[in-house]
């Protein structure tokens, strides 16, 4: 029952945006798709295997998959390092979602096998008008590279945040300045489109 709790969830979030996409070639080169996984998720037994069985049943590679974990998820959870050493032999990318919200400790950053480290929104908010939240962000900006970490900045709203973000050296935005939430149908004409504005720039 859980196996396929899990299974379907992951199934129904992979499958239908991204055999479209898959199919018409648009895939390429438009980076990994991120999935928030639940800590009921993450904690079941055999969920790596689960995930493996998700990507094969939507053609997905592992290394254009992005799986999302909160701090606590990763410290209150069982066996956490095992599950995400089977991730990374995996190929699958693992992101720490909302970082500096969460766990106070940051000892987990050097045990455990991660990719990147997600900048809560919170932080980014505000950092035109509050210098505490710009030197966090910073601060997190120059931990993550030191760790040989991506940096992703969440809710980039303004084209001063962004410029912010980007003359500091953050890897990645997301936020409703490049686009709101889309429904699944909706995600191929975005890669489409994104794959003729690269094209366009090359000519």
């Amino acid at each position: 029952m859980q196996h396929s709790f899990c299974l379907r969830s992951l199934y129904s979030v992979l499958h239908p945006p991204v055999e479209s996409a898959i199919d018409s070639g648009l895939w390429d080169g438009m980076g990994a798709m991120a999935v928030n996984v639940s800590p009921r998720q993450f904690q079941q037994a055999g969920f790596v295997g689960m995930l493996h069985e998700a990507l094969a049943e939507s053609g997905l590679t592992p290394d254009h998959l992005e799986i999302e974990l909160t701090e606590s998820t990763l410290m209150h959870g069982s066996a956490p390092e095992a599950t995400l050493i089977s991730l990374r032999e995996l190929g699958v990318l693992v992101a720490i979602d909302d970082f500096g919200t969460g766990y106070s400790s940051l000892s987990y950053l050097k045990r455990f096998p991660l990719d990147i480290l997600k900048i809560d929104q919170s932080f980014v908010r505000d950092l035109s008008d509050d210098p505490n939240d710009a030197a966090i962000t910073l601060a997190i900006i120059s931990m993550a590279k030191n760790l040989n970490l991506r940096v992703i900045a969440e809710g980039v709203e303004t084209q001063e945040q962004f410029a912010f973000l980007k003359s500091h050296g953050c890897d990645e935005c997301q936020g409703y300045l490049f686009s709101k939430p889309q429904p699944a149908e909706a995600i191929t004409q975005i890669l489409a489109n994104q794959a003729e504005a690269g094209k366009s720039r090359a000519a």
